[in-house]
């Protein structure tokens, strides 16, 4: 059984040429590219640092202070279930933040590069 579907009508069958390994190192040690990379790696890392500390700051919560994530807080609500539903809510967050990043600062800035490597084909 085959999977290769014909090509479409017009086309010769034949893929168009892409950007060189050149073209790629040239674009990769460019400023606009290092500029890229910063602002992501700007926005990425702390955040991910952030995150995991508040998720290991709640793992160890639960494990040695049993006491304190048993407090009753209204009802059956206790502290561990409400720092517990936080960590979704910080996971939904940061999610949104980063699109909110990525449509404003990486996007453009990754849609330039890509339009200038289309260009010199």
């Amino acid at each position: 059984m085959t999977t290769e579907a014909a090509p479409p009508p017009g086309s010769t069958g034949t893929p168009p040429a892409g950007p060189t390994a050149e073209e790629f190192v040239s674009v990769q040690q460019s400023p606009e590219f290092a500029e890229l990379r910063r602002s992501y790696r700007s926005f990425a890392f702390p955040l991910t640092v952030a995150f995991i500390a508040w998720y290991l700051l709640y793992v160890l919560l639960s494990n040695y202070a049993g006491g304190f994530m048993g407090t009753k807080l209204f009802g059956n609500i206790n502290v561990a279930l409400v720092l517990g539903l936080a960590q979704f809510a910080t996971t939904f967050l940061i999610a949104w933040l980063y699109a909110r990043h990525a449509a404003a600062k990486l996007d453009p800035r990754a849609a330039a590069i890509k339009a200038r490597m289309e260009a010199s084909e």
